[in-house]
């Protein structure tokens, strides 16, 4: 069992970094510690997450905009176990998928994890209790990353939850803290508020989703507020108890005045992911990580030994599936003597609530940070005809455009399918396009897309048409 090189771990950048290598020609193993292939993302995380998002989403708008459209139900109800079911029947469809790309590409599966014994040899503990040992050129870590639950929150899988857990409750909660208002939080959050559950959500900063544009963070917040969700900003969480069949949550102000408790029948941990390397033998070839415990790469993604690379969430970056991917082809493309290239501004973030958040680029607060002068152009959704069609009229898209040259420096936006219209941002950013480039490309009528063209105006010479 030589090969060219093997892969630890099965997520979105392992395997896609599997498929690219065995195209290039490279003899291929993969090496996953679960039954299943797909890691966090296809079988905990994103398609799950995704599967029940779209189920809440179906089951709001019945409730409480039918009857708007002259549609009339009578007697709805939530069959919580088969919106589980549903979920589950996405996640198997999809990692049965990943089988079938396996044995297309000819690349050898090992179940089991994956131990550097060498740099050159893996050793794989299956579950049965036997070990297999792989020999191989070159290796990349894709092992990904773990919820981090801190000891104080008493994290027991029951009442006290990750997002792992909170994908497969089985009836619809009274009550639900959220510890945190990042991605995973909102977004699980969101589906259980649609459903009629009481979400509080704790967050120790002064916004939500930190990470992205201010003015989206504001706009998400009003939607989700109107959804019921209650936010405590610039809070901490002392003390998370499980009390039988409740739940209690000691929350303080961050500036220590005021403390409270929250009871509810679940607590969802939500305060982001740590780097995965647990018994994976690094030590035992002496690969470097940094204080945070990410994996040390270089330019090329490689790691301090020679022909082991790193990519996803064990390295530095945005814990993102397609920025996984996007590392797995190009290490893929670098063993193989090509010259790729991955520009990681241009990698967009997408909160998948309702309405949805996207962006790419440079948010405003960055650009301040930097000093560059820029111009900023808005568009609202609520002046889109196709918004008010589908009465999804939450939300904005805002473009920031360099004050003398217009090249367009990132795209920000709130509202209706914007998880895919990002991707048009992101292409006119590739290819360093300005904002009047946007503003002169022809967009169908009606669209949600004709916002980006509208925000595109607006930074252009505030020439926006229908506002």
């Amino acid at each position: 069992m030589n090969y060219d090189v093997t892969v630890i771990g099965s997520g979105p950048g392992g395997y896609v970094a599997a498929i690219r290598c065995a195209q290039l020609g490279l003899k291929t193993a993969i090496v996953e510690r679960y039954s299943t292939l797909g890691g966090t993302c296809l079988n905990v995380g994103c398609i799950p997450s995704k599967a029940l998002l779209d189920s809440s989403e179906h089951y709001h708008n019945a409730k409480e905009k039918f009857a708007t459209h002259g549609i009339h139900l009578k007697d709805l109800t939530v069959d919580m176990p088969q919106m589980i079911s549903r979920k589950d029947e996405v996640v198997d469809q999809t990692v049965k998928g990943l089988d079938f790309l396996m044995k297309k590409n000819k690349i050898d599966v090992f179940q089991g994890h994956g131990t550097f014994v060498s740099a050159n040899q893996i050793e794989v503990n299956k579950a049965d209790g036997s070990k297999e040992t792989i020999q191989t050129a070159k290796a990349i870590i894709a092992t990904g990353s773990k919820p981090i639950t801190p000891a104080s929150f008493n994290y027991d899988k029951k009442r006290i939850i990750t997002s792992t857990e909170a994908l497969n409750i089985k009836e619809v909660p009274e009550k639900m803290v959220v510890i945190g208002g990042g991605v995973i939080g909102l977004e699980l959050g969101s589906v259980y508020a649609r459903l009629g559950t009481s979400v509080e959500v704790v967050e120790f900063l002064d916004s939500i989703i930190p990470g992205m544009d201010k003015d989206c963070g504001k706009e998400l917040m009003r939607s989700l507020k109107k959804l019921g969700v209650t936010f405590h900003l610039k809070h901490m969480v002392t003390t998370v108890e499980n009390t039988g069949d409740k739940v209690k949550v000691g929350v303080k102000s961050k500036d220590g005045d005021k403390t409270f408790d929250i009871e509810a029948d679940y607590c969802l941990v939500a305060i982001g992911r740590r780097p995965y390397t647990d018994k994976l033998g690094l030590e035992n070839i002496g690969v470097e990580k940094d204080e945070k415990g990410r994996i040390k790469v270089d330019h090329h993604l490689q790691t301090s030994v020679p022909g082991i690379y790193a990519i996803g969430d064990v390295i530095e970056g945005a814990m993102l599936a397609h920025k996984a991917e996007e590392e797995g082809v190009f290490v893929a493309e670098v063993m193989a003597g090509q010259k790729p290239h991955i520009d990681y501004n241009l990698i967009p973030g997408v909160v998948y609530t309702w309405p949805e958040v996207a962006g790419v680029g440079k948010t405003e607060t960055q650009l301040k940070e930097e000093g560059r002068a820029y111009k900023v152009g808005k568009f609202p959704f609520k002046a889109l005809g196709r918004a008010r069609a589908s009465m999804d009229t939450d939300g904005m898209i805002k473009v920031l455009a360099d004050k003398a040259t217009d090249e367009i420096l990132g795209v920000h936006m709130v509202g209706p399918r914007v998880a895919d219209v990002i991707a048009e941002a992101v292409a006119l950013m590739e290819f360093r396009a300005s904002a009047e480039d946007a503003s002169r490309m022809s967009h169908a009528h009606p669209t949600y897309t004709e916002a980006l063209k509208e925000a595109a105006l607006a930074a252009t010479d505030n020439r926006a048409l229908h506002v």
